[in-house]
């Protein structure tokens, strides 16, 4: 089993650090702008120097251009980022060709059928959140 924060928390990203049991993180914007920053860039690159395993970052845009310009930009700013994708039609294009540059995508919120793999061989993560804390 692998445990992610769903966080930009810097302070609980460090307490997970310490205790051993943290494989990796996921972020979005909305969770960045909750600690006081409009920084997404510095705060992502932050957290990838707590973290060596996978850090899941989302992309800002819609379309499949867009997607895969700003997958390229935001997946050059650590070796250990993950770029989330929303699991539409454009994300799993946009997959496919992040597919070929090696970069790696988290699909968030999936709904899996018989046929994902097959529309999309270059997926790594898939991830559905079970529960999240607020408050």
């Amino acid at each position: 089993m692998q445990i992610f924060l769903d966080t930009a928390n810097i302070d609980q990203i460090k307490q997970g650090a310490k205790l051993g049991i943290i494989s990796g993180v996921t972020t979005n914007p909305s969770l960045v702008s909750q600690e006081g920053t409009a920084d997404y860039q510095a705060v992502v690159k932050e957290i990838c120097s707590i973290i060596p395993g996978p850090i899941s970052v989302e992309v800002l845009v819609e379309g499949v251009e867009p997607m895969i310009e700003q997958a390229q930009l935001i997946s050059s700013w650590a070796p250990n980022i993950v770029i989330k994708i929303p699991a539409t039609s454009d994300g799993l294009e946009a997959t496919s060709a992040l597919a070929k540059e090696n970069i790696k995508v988290n699909f968030t919120p999936v709904l899996l059928t018989k046929s994902s793999p097959a529309r999309c061989p270059g997926w790594r993560h898939l991830c559905q959140p079970l529960c999240r804390q607020t408050g």
